[in-house]
C-alpha cells in the first residue's frame, strides 16, 4: 500500500506542477517595447524634440515608429539584427549617430 500512496502522491506532484520549460508569455508592442521606447528614446523623438526634427522619426506611437524617418525605414521585417535601427543603437553607420546619444 505504501508504493501506490507514494506514486499517486508522485503522480499528484508532476500532474500539478508547471514545468520549467512552460512557454512565456508573447512580447507586446505596448507591455514590453513601449515601457522601453519611453524611458530611453521618447524624449527626443517626439514632434518638436532634437532628434525629431533631424530625422523625422516619431516614437510616441506604433504607427510612428512603423513608419521610419525621412531617410527611410528603420525595420527590416524577419532580420531584426540586421535594420537600420539595431545599426544605429550599435553605432555601426557612424558613432556620431549611435543611439541614445551619451547613453547606454
Amino acid at each position: 500500500m505504501t508504493k501506490i500512496r507514494m506514486f499517486a502522491a508522485a503522480a499528484l506532484v508532476l500532474a500539478t506542477a508547471t514545468p520549467a520549460f512552460a512557454k512565456e508569455a508573447p512580447i507586446t508592442f505596448s507591455e514590453d517595447v513601449q515601457p522601453i521606447i519611453q524611458q530611453r528614446c521618447a524624449m527626443c523623438h517626439q514632434a518638436g524634440a532634437e532628434g525629431f526634427v533631424k530625422s523625422g522619426f516619431d516614437l510616441t506611437s506604433y504607427v510612428g515608429m512603423l513608419k521610419g524617418t525621412k531617410h527611410g525605414a528603420l525595420f527590416s521585417p524577419g532580420d531584426p539584427v540586421s535594420s537600420n535601427l539595431m545599426v544605429l543603437i550599435d553605432g555601426k553607420a557612424d558613432k556620431s549617430l549611435q543611439m541614445p546619444h551619451g547613453k547606454k
